[in-house]
């Protein structure tokens, strides 16, 4: 199917949805939850990437001193830290694969 093909088909389901003439099409998506995570985790995922606290914490986007507090329990990461760390935690490789970390 050529490009113009395409969107003239868009176009022409675009006006039957307008009549009333075509159901809206919907994706559903789930989304797995923030995973939390507690000092002695955040340590073993930083050892699995061998990395030194100083280069996880550039890794990670945030200073020396947070990592620190995660690892000693006194803090925790949250948000996107955490789908970091999620990403992370499933390869150990992933820092240096995403081209964040290079060797």
């Amino acid at each position: 199917m050529s490009a113009f093909d395409k969107i003239k088909l868009g176009l022409e389901e675009a006006i039957a949805y307008e009549k009333g003439e075509l159901p809206a099409k919907v994706t559903k998506l789930s989304i797995t939850p923030v995973e939390k995570y507690k000092a002695d985790d955040i340590k073993r995922i930083r050892n699995s990437t061998g990395l030194t606290q100083r280069s996880f914490a550039e890794y990670m986007g945030v200073s020396i001193k947070t990592v620190e507090a995660w690892e000693s329990g006194r803090n925790h990461p949250e948000g996107s830290a955490c789908r970091l760390l999620s990403l992370t935690k499933a390869d150990p490789l992933f820092p240096q694969k995403a081209g964040i970390v290079v060797r």
